[in-house]
């Protein structure tokens, strides 16, 4: 599960970094760096748990 995560991290931020730098999106592009945060957030909790 948290390899998963890692993943999607990963791919949230990726695709971040392309809209904001490529297309240039209005800021709904910057849900997919919320997204990421949000992940990271998760992801260090589990971390913590064990």
């Amino acid at each position: 599960m948290k390899t998963l995560l890692y993943i999607f991290l990963v791919l949230l931020v990726i695709l971040w970094a392309f809209g904001y730098f490529v297309f240039s999106l209005n800021s709904k592009i910057h849900l997919l760096l919320v997204f990421a945060v949000i992940i990271l957030i998760v992801i260090a909790k589990k971390i913590q748990n064990f």
